[in-house]
């Protein structure tokens, strides 16, 4: 089920924001003592052009705009990910309402990349999405020149369902592959194997 516009509001994406431990992470709502860090790794072209809503140059005032927007909860919800033995911030997680419907995105802050925290993150967010809404499709997008989320979304089980454009504040009108995962295969995944 693709949600319409007109949908968005549906209780059936409503979830709360509880928090969720893997086994590296401790995945729970940002707050502000998360600031300091969450500008030192937002700050970075590199991250900002594969993303739609992170502007760049990227400082405090931006930050404080997006923990704001992140406690309100208007467009879903969102994680800081922080490492399960230090607490150490190293970047964010969530599921976003969109036109299409409920929508999973991560951004991992450069000096952790290639160590599988955003897969970590999204198998969890996955999981959640599933057991906490009425959902039937869960959407994920990925700029075509973002090899490293295209293999998150593949380990999580996403199918490709073909390409569009976002616009991103930082690239401007990019292409982007789009994927989905609906609730049967991600039953069948989750009774198959830990993936």
């Amino acid at each position: 089920m693709v949600a319409e516009a007109e949908d968005i509001d549906d209780e059936s994406y409503a979830i709360d924001c509880p928090v969720l431990a893997t086994e590296r992470l401790v995945m729970r709502a940002p707050r502000e003592s998360d600031l300091e860090q969450l500008v030192a790794l937002a700050d970075n072209r590199h991250v900002a052009e594969m993303l739609a809503r992170m502007p760049h140059p990227y400082g405090e005032a931006e930050a404080r705009t997006f923990l704001a927007m992140a406690l309100s909860r208007r467009a879903g919800i969102v994680y800081a990910l922080t490492l399960a033995g230090t607490g150490t911030f190293v970047g964010c997680a969530g599921l976003n309402t969109t036109d299409r419907g409920l929508e999973l995105g991560y951004w991992i802050g450069e000096p952790y990349w290639k160590r599988g925290y955003a897969t970590e993150a999204a198998h969890a967010l996955v999981d959640l999405a599933f057991q906490k809404t009425s959902i039937q499709v869960l959407h994920a997008s990925t700029r075509v020149i973002n090899p490293a989320s295209r293999r998150v979304i593949h380990k999580c089980g996403f199918q490709y369902a073909g390409q569009g454009m976002l616009n991103s504040i930082v690239a401007g009108q990019v292409p982007v592959e789009r994927y989905r995962l609906d609730r049967k295969t991600w039953t069948s995944l989750r009774n198959w194997v830990h993936f």
